[in-house]
């Protein structure tokens, strides 16, 4: 079952996908500021509580184990009254004996193999909830890159587009006034006498 912020960032990539593309731009595109601040602000209330829901699967790892403790507990108590019992019996002290190590043994296997198998399942649920987390965490931090990346290409074209603007101009305050005309009007002035170019 999917979490509510793996259905948000669905919901995101779907709004995206779904945006008009801005005019004359295949990579622009125009989305509402309320809609996206919205999908933006339940995910971030959100992800607290997916953090607590994996916080408290991994917690129930000690739970687990506690358990396994008390199991193994009530099976040697067990195996420790079954031997009691036994060697009272006087005329079956030999077998008494026998039994109760075999039992104590099985019952000292059994729940070595219990707490082994509590301890394999925390770490499994552990491993899988620290997955899950670091995949969202990825996926999460691919759409802020890509993003931020789009953003970065939206400024540098703007200022390339700029600097082509700046280099028309310039280039037509040249042709308004060339090096030659200078230097023709120069010569023509100081020909007509001491004037003042001004």
């Amino acid at each position: 079952m999917s979490s509510r912020i793996e259905q948000l960032i669905d919901e995101m990539e779907e709004y995206i996908e779904n945006c008009k593309p801005k005019f004359m731009s295949n990579t622009d595109i125009i989305v509402n500021k309320e809609e996206i601040d919205e999908l933006l602000r339940e995910l971030r209330m959100k992800t607290p509580d997916e953090i607590k829901r994996y916080q408290k699967i991994i917690s129930n790892k000690e739970a687990i184990l506690q358990d396994a403790r008390d199991k193994a507990e009530a099976l040697i108590n067990e195996a420790t009254v079954h031997t009691n019992e036994l060697i009272n019996e006087h005329e079956i002290m030999q077998q008494a004996y026998a039994q109760a190590n075999e039992v104590v043994t099985m019952a000292t296997a059994q729940a070595q193999e219990i707490l082994d198998n509590a301890i394999m399942e925390a770490n499994a649920v552990r491993s899988a909830a620290v997955q899950y987390m670091d995949d969202m965490l990825i996926h999460l931090e691919n759409v802020i890159t890509a993003s931020t990346q789009s953003a970065t290409s939206n400024y540098e074209s703007l200022v390339g587009s700029l600097n082509q603007y700046r280099d028309i101009i310039q280039s037509n305050r040249r042709e308004l006034h060339p090096v030659e005309d200078l230097e023709t009007v120069i010569l023509d002035d100081s020909d007509s006498g001491p004037d003042v170019i001004s």
